[in-house]
């Protein structure tokens, strides 16, 4: 088959490589979509992930597909099925997944392949994480359920209420899950992009007021102007970035919650006024990965409509294309997902 092997730091090649083979708990999935992710960006462009990928291997993990094998134990799934697969699996025995913290997971097991024809999927992942696609589901759109979920989790742990006023800082494909989830849960939401076309996107997905925050405009200001003096009651961090992280804590109302979603690169330092968060009681909290139970929500927020890649994929793009598309996302902040069709 031909996948996408990464060997490096920006050294990629689509390449023919073995079909992988199954044993008796898992199966093979033919990938009829893969999804371009801000991860695998930052994994390109590093040429490694800790936890997650290690080169020389076949990456991408955003996908859903079609059952060509199966191995002799499974029987959830069965030839020609429509399935997406989340990339990872908690064990369910460790110290963390008896807390119901599955996606702190002692022996989380990841999974990564998905720039490829087929992709095997491990039996824990088919046994815990892995669902069957409803008929009326595009692929695309099933691809969506992987990072949904995170955002969902994200959302659900800073506990928003209806009326609530959320910021949501960053206007990437998961800045604007967060802006339509928001809006689900029947909050007011500011959001807070550096480009036009970001606030445009974020505007169709209702939000309600739009804000431009750069390197030359701080919306912390801007924000607490608009609530009064008090701040927003939630503001979700999606950028990755010190500033930013800052701009989130200075936002919110004494009571207010701060998720720091965004990852910042290895090694960042933030400042925070600690009489601001102490005084005021401001919650921080960070949102890592997902669940299965995320899985399955997200999966019924796409089976109901409310979620579609029309809003986050824009482009379609064949598998020997991969490697120009990473140059393109890498170079071009604020980018929707791409589709990548092996």
């Amino acid at each position: 088959m031909m996948a996408a092997v990464l060997y490096g730091k920006e050294d990629l090649q689509v390449e023919p490589v073995a079909v992988p083979t199954i044993e008796s708990g898992d199966i093979l999935v033919r990938v009829k979509v893969a999804l371009t992710c801000g991860t695998d960006v930052k994994v390109f462009r590093r040429g490694y992930h800790a936890r997650m990928i290690v080169p020389p291997a076949v990456f991408g993990h955003e996908l859903a597909g079609d059952v060509v094998a199966v191995g002799s134990n499974v029987t959830r799934f069965s030839l020609g099925q429509r399935v997406v697969a989340a990339n990872s699996a908690p064990c369910e025995n460790c110290f963390f997944c008896r807390r119901g913290l599955q996606n702190l997971c002692e022996d989380l097991l990841f999974n990564n392949g998905a720039y490829a024809e087929y992709i095997r999927i491990p039996a824990r992942i088919v046994e815990r994480n892995t669902y069957p696609i409803p008929a009326h589901v595009g692929y695309r759109d099933a691809a969506l359920v992987e990072p949904l979920a995170c955002v969902i989790r994200g959302l659900e742990e800073t506990a928003p209420q209806a009326g609530d006023t959320v910021a949501v800082i960053g206007l990437g494909p998961i800045g604007l899950m967060f802006v339509k989830l928001a809006k689900l849960y029947g909050c007011r939401v500011i959001a807070v992009g550096r480009r036009k076309q970001q606030l445009e996107r974020a505007q169709a997905l209702g939000a309600d007021e739009l804000i431009v925050g750069n390197d030359h405009s701080n919306p912390v200001d801007t924000i607490r102007n608009w609530t009064h003096g008090r701040g927003v009651d939630i503001a979700i961090e999606a950028v990755g970035k010190p500033q930013t992280w800052e701009w989130a804590a200075n936002m919110v109302r004494r009571g207010g919650t701060v998720n720091f979603f965004g990852g910042c690169p290895n090694d960042s330092r933030v400042h925070l006024d600690t009489a601001l968060l102490h005084y005021s009681e401001i919650t921080c909290k960070a949102s890592f990965h997902h669940t299965p139970t995320f899985i399955r929500k997200a999966l019924d927020l796409v089976s109901a409509g409310h979620i579609t890649a029309a809003f986050f994929v824009n482009r379609e793009e064949p598998l020997a294309n991969l490697l120009e598309v990473m140059r393109h996302l890498m170079s071009h902040n604020g980018h929707l997902k791409t589709a990548i069709v092996p």
